[in-house]
């Protein structure tokens, strides 16, 4: 069920995206734009829809903070793969933006994602004044030097770093990088609904981590065709990670008693919260 429902919800915000960016001049940042919003598994928009189902928030409200945090988190990796961070050349198995057009295009497609991503989040359709200026303050909170671009900052630091990183230090690290847009998500339909969103961005702080030890645990022994980009980075790179402070069958324990942890969070929501907890267990299954 929860395969077939990520694969529908891709589907939706695919064609959010279509109907979005194909009404904008055929240049190239906006084929950059089409061209970085593309493939992916989409668990962050994902996240956004069902936890919307769980509150009973219709679909067509939804939709619009699903494809905003799909745009801000496609502008993230754009810019993470430019040669002055990560230097990435490929992305979901195809070439990076600035690989496929030049770095300055990359560099304004991701500016204008970013900004795509609060137009999106504030349209009329997703619901009172109130609620998108909560969608948008929030959005801004988990994006910027409070969440991802705090974490992002830590991660270039520890790169010269005398020495390397704790593993309390690459936890909080992490809950910037990879966990701030992955907890707005989650809380996404609570917030859409007037609810409480406690027992969701507890769910999404356990899985945002859980997901990021299962990216450490591909990047030593997963397989690049599948995952679609270059890995074993940050052995060659030296830097400290969950695997390389935990080893990998610690690191895949701690993942599963995350997994569990994310799981019992939703318990307030009965079955309901099934296929959320599906979305938990993929995190640690995935191949890429």
């Amino acid at each position: 069920m929860f395969g077939e429902r990520l694969a529908q919800d891709a589907a939706l915000i695919q064609r959010s995206f279509d109907t979005v960016l194909g009404a904008l001049e055929p240049l190239d940042i906006t084929r950059a734009m089409a061209w970085t919003t593309e493939g992916g598994k989409r668990l962050r928009g994902f996240l956004v829809l069902e936890s919307a189902r769980l509150h009973d928030v219709d679909e067509a409200r939804a939709i619009w903070p699903a494809t905003a945090i799909e745009a801000l988190h496609a502008y993230s990796l754009v810019h993470d793969d430019l040669p002055c961070m990560d230097d990435d050349d490929l992305r979901r198995g195809r070439p990076t933006a600035h690989v496929k057009w030049d770095e300055g295009t990359a560099v304004l497609a991701g500016d204008a994602l970013h900004s795509l991503a609060f137009e999106l989040c504030t349209r009329p359709e997703t619901g009172s004044a109130e609620t998108r200026a909560t969608l948008a303050l929030t959005l801004a909170q988990a994006a910027g030097a409070r969440g991802m671009v705090l974490g992002q900052a830590l991660d270039i630091a520890a790169e010269t770093a005398p020495e390397p990183l704790t593993l309390d230090q690459i936890t909080q690290l992490q809950a910037g990088k990879t966990g701030a847009l992955i907890e707005w998500s989650a809380a996404a339909g609570a917030v859409l609904a007037g609810a409480d969103p406690a027992p969701l961005r507890q769910y999404a702080r356990a899985l945002g981590l859980a997901f990021q030890i299962a990216d450490d645990i591909l990047d030593v022994e997963g397989d690049a065709e599948k995952a679609g980009k270059r890995l074993q980075k940050d052995a060659s790179a030296g830097k400290a990670t969950f695997v390389s402070l935990l080893g990998l069958d610690a690191a895949r324990t701690r993942a599963r008693d995350l997994v569990d942890q994310a799981c019992d969070a939703l318990s307030p929501y009965g079955a309901r919260a099934e296929t959320l907890k599906e979305a938990a267990r993929f995190v640690i299954a995935r191949e890429n």
